[in-house]
């Protein structure tokens, strides 16, 4: 079994590090506070693997720790966070925003002019 270099496992939770930051605007020190910080936006499955990375990338820091670790499930957490952090489209995602903001808005306005009108026939007014 070749052994995975220190190296390529922080470059690994760097990439999905500055995936995180540019498709989902989390920012922070590093993969965990960006991971923990990206909330709801990251499927639990998906930031699961993410802290698993970096918690990978902490220990391949000190050369018996990096011993101990797992290459194909490191390999396997890479793949779920790059998978899913490349499908996302950053202009869908503002365009979700403003749709969702829209609608609160027109169901807001509904729901005062329905109130109003209810006030209106309840005092006798119309």
């Amino acid at each position: 079994m070749a052994n995975m270099s220190a190296a390529s496992i922080q470059q690994m939770a760097e990439r999905v590090s500055v995936l995180i930051e540019e498709k989902l605007g989390a920012r922070g020190p590093g993969l965990a506070d960006k991971a923990k910080r990206a909330g709801r936006a990251l499927p639990g499955k998906v930031r699961a693997a993410a802290l698993r990375l970096a918690e990978a990338a902490a220990m391949s820091h000190n050369p018996k720790l990096l011993l101990q670790l797992d290459e194909e499930k490191v390999a396997a957490d890479f793949d779920i966070c790059v998978r899913h952090l490349s499908s996302i489209s950053v202009g869908d995602r503002w365009v979700g925003r403003i749709v969702n903001f829209g609608a609160s808005t027109v169901i807001t306005v509904l729901i005062v002019l329905a109130m109003v009108v209810a006030f209106v026939y309840w005092r006798g007014l119309a």
